[in-house]
């Protein structure tokens, strides 16, 4: 997968409270994610960047990715609060003091939707 969506879970948690406030009936449907398309080689290249490590990539991106537009989610709920750089500090900051690994896969991979 050559692109990515991604927020902080803390926000995500905070919209989901949030939207109790919109009920509907129809249900109105959220796409909540982060506001920006992410290059997954620039994410990778940067975490090597920082942990003084070269990625190795296997394969091409694909052209095509599964994204969502958050539009409609921001402009009710506003913006996330924690932006992708401050993320990317985090995860660093915590892999670097050895902090728990739950070895989770991220599913970035699927190209179906079903997670």
């Amino acid at each position: 997968m050559g692109l990515v969506n991604v927020i902080w879970q803390g926000d995500a948690n905070s919209v989901c409270l949030r939207s109790f406030e919109h009920v509907s009936s129809p249900p109105r449907v959220w796409n909540l994610t982060g506001p920006e398309t992410l290059s997954v080689r620039y994410l990778a290249e940067e975490f090597g960047r920082r942990f003084g490590v070269a990625p190795v990539f296997q394969g091409v991106e694909a052209e095509t990715a599964l994204l969502s537009n958050s539009v409609a989610a921001h402009r009710a709920f506003g913006y996330p609060g924690v932006p992708v750089g401050r993320m990317m500090d985090w995860v660093a900051a915590w892999i670097e003091d050895r902090q728990a690994l739950h070895s989770k896969p991220t599913h970035f991979q699927v190209r179906d939707g079903k997670f």
